[in-house]
Formats: structure tokens, sequence, C-alpha cells
């Protein structure tokens, strides 16, 4: 059976952008940009053109620069918005404007104040006027993960049919669980007159902490695009992590999907976007995080040094990163000690070992952490080893 192309869409450069003090300048947003083309992203979401001038004039330059990848540009259901977006992209090769509106109950009534039938009619406008300056255009139904399902196949098909080329279907408060969202794409799937002849993709945010498991649950129900960013970065909890779904579907073949993401590039472009964001990446971060190839318990230690995969599923080098770490705690035992030492040239025998292994447990009760000049100290305190 052949495998499945999954594409990677990255909004870093705009929902990722809108986390609280992440304002990037446009050379900033170029410099991303060109990273994550040479990722392999197939999709780059520049910006929200209408927003500010700054943000048009990012777009801009993104559409001017970027060769292979599509460069989408945001929009609201709003004439001048659509407007705005294509002029911002007028410059690339190939260019996508993305444009929708709230479907849940929820949007309707209360930010939108409209009706279900005034929805549609704005999503059919906006698709219409969109498809005027672009072929390809994105149709979001903001809120999808809390429409109502048949309200929702509804929406899609008449903007399947205004011209639409990829439907988003975005879980936008991390609401849904896994098997419900996965229900929802298999749901659209199923009740969309013309779906197979566009894209649906998954836009997950991270509330609950399922962007990713719910970004999955879609490819494996249909979806073909993910909407993703480096880090996971976004509004409030954040967005589906993009390092994460495509080892997923790296490490779990059996899925069928694939991506063009060259991951032996993701550590490093993990670091870029923390740095130019001014975003830590949390240590326990899953594939980029600082303790994502770590180990401090001593059973784990013991079985990393025997064979890695004992504890660790991924190959650091897969993602860019050199080696796995050992780091000595006080819950290390002697093999992750003699395992230390003998990188720092000291080879020890079973008893050397004895002798040295309380001393180092008494400067790990009283450190966090042991390092190497603690270790050189413990060894030559002892006299015990010779270089």
């Amino acid at each position: 059976m052949d495998q499945q192309k999954i594409q990677i869409f990255d909004t870093t450069l705009r929902d990722g952008e809108q986390v609280p003090g992440c304002k990037l300048n446009t050379a900033e947003k170029v410099a991303v940009a060109a990273r994550l083309e040479a990722l392999g992203v197939d999709v780059i979401e520049a910006g929200f053109p209408i927003s500010s001038p700054g943000d048009f004039e990012s777009v801009v330059e993104i559409a001017k620069v970027v060769k292979h990848a599509t460069v989408c540009g945001l929009s609201r259901a709003v004439e001048k918005d659509i407007i705005t977006a294509a002029e911002a992209l007028e410059k690339a090769k190939r260019p996508r404007i993305h444009t929708g509106i709230g479907t849940s109950e929820s949007h309707i009534q209360y930010k939108l104040r409209t009706t279900q039938e005034k929805v549609v009619e704005r999503a059919v406008a906006a698709v219409k006027l969109a498809k005027k300056y672009v072929e390809d255009v994105e149709f979001y139904a903001e809120d999808a993960g809390r429409t109502d399902n048949e309200f929702l196949a509804y929406v899609c098909e008449q903007a399947v049919k205004a011209g639409a080329t990829v439907l988003n279907i975005p879980d936008t408060t991390g609401y849904c669980l896994p098997s419900e969202y996965g229900a929802k794409i298999k749901y659209l799937q199923d009740n969309v007159k013309g779906v197979e002849n566009v894209i649906l993709s998954t836009h997950c945010h991270n509330d609950l902490g399922m962007a990713t498991a719910n970004s999955i649950a879609g490819v494996v129900n249909g979806a073909r695009q993910i909407e993703c960013t480096i880090n996971g970065i976004g509004e409030r909890a954040g967005n589906t992590a993009l390092e994460e779904v495509v080892m997923v579907m790296r490490q779990h073949p059996d899925l069928l999907k694939y991506t063009d993401i060259d991951t032996k590039q993701l550590n490093a472009i993990s670091r870029y976007v923390s740095d130019t964001m001014r975003v830590p990446v949390q240590p326990n971060k899953a594939i980029v995080g600082a303790n994502a190839f770590a180990h401090s318990s001593g059973i784990h230690q013991d079985g990393v040094i025997k064979k890695r995969e004992t504890y660790e599923i991924i190959d650091p080098l897969d993602v860019g990163v050199d080696h796995s770490s050992i780091i000595l705690t006080a819950r290390s035992g002697r093999a992750a000690l003699a395992y230390r030492l003998k990188n720092l040239g000291y080879e020890l025998t079973r008893d050397e070992l004895d002798v040295v292994y309380p001393e180092f447990l008494k400067v790990a009760d009283s450190l966090k952490e042991v390092h190497d000049d603690d270790l050189h100290r413990i060894a030559e305190v002892k006299h015990k080893v010779a270089v």
C-alpha cells in the first residue's frame, strides 16, 4: 500500500507570533521563513496582512524570497482583508489566501451576532472573492471543534462549490478529544460533496494538551495537511508542534503517512525560533527540549548505556542532537558514573569504582548535578585511578 504525503503548513510567523512578546520585525520574519523552506515545509503562513503595515510588508518580502513553498496570507471573510492579502502575495510564486469565518453556535451568537445563513453567505462570498486573485484558496471554519457536524459539513460543501482548494477544520479552543476530532474529519470525508477534490487540514490548539494527538487523529481519518508551529508556539497554550507530528509519523510507519521535513534540522530550527522570538523551550518538551534525550535515573542510565533503544525510541541524530546525555545526580548508579569517568579518561576497575562511588554520592547529595570538574576532583582526591 502506498504511503500518503501529509503537507506541513507552518504558521509560526502568524499564529505563533501572536504570543505576547514574540513580535518579529520583517528581517527576522524573512530569516525564519528561509529556514522553514530549507526545513521542507509545504506552506508558510507568512502573516495577517490587514493587521498592520509591518505585517503587510513582511508578507510582501517573504513572498519575494520563498522559491518552493506556498506562501499564505490570512484574512477574515471581509472584502478589504482579502484584497489586502492578495496585494501582499502578488510576488509569490505559489500564493494562497486563507480566509474564513466562525461556524460554532458560540461564535455565531456572541462574536458575530448573526445567523447560520448569513455565515454561509459570507463564507461563500469570501472564497469567491479570494478566487479572483489566486487559484489556491483555503477556507477555515473557525471553532470547527465545537461546531455541529451537520452544519460544518454544509458550510464546507458550499466553500468547495465556491472554489476552495483546502478546508481547514480548526479546534480553535483545544476542546476536542482525539476520538471526537478524528470522527469529525471522518464525517466531513463522508458527507461533503467534492471533498475528494480538496485537502482537509487540521489546525489544533493545545489548551488541554491534545493538539498533537488531535492532529494525528485527523490524518488517520483523512486529513492531508497539518497546521503547526515550531516548538508548538501560539495563542494561549500554543498550537500543534511541528516537530512532534513529524516524528510521530516517522516513528509509526504503520500510519502510512510521511512528510518532506528534513528532521535533522529540527533541533537547530527549534533553537533559532526560540532565540529569535525570545521564548524559551521547556526542558521536558518532546523532541527538542533540553531533557528530551537526557537520563538521570540510574535504572534508565544503565539501560541506555547498554543499548540506547532501551529507553529512547528516537535516535538523537535523527533530529539533529549529537548524543544522549547521561546526567549524574544522587539517583545515578555505578554504571553511569563509570561511563562518565571513562569519557574523561579514567578507566576504573570494579574495586576502584567501589571506592569512588560513595564519594560521588556525598558530592551528588550536595549538588543538583555532578559536572566534569566535580568528577575530576572525586577521582583525584581518592588517588585510586590514573588518567
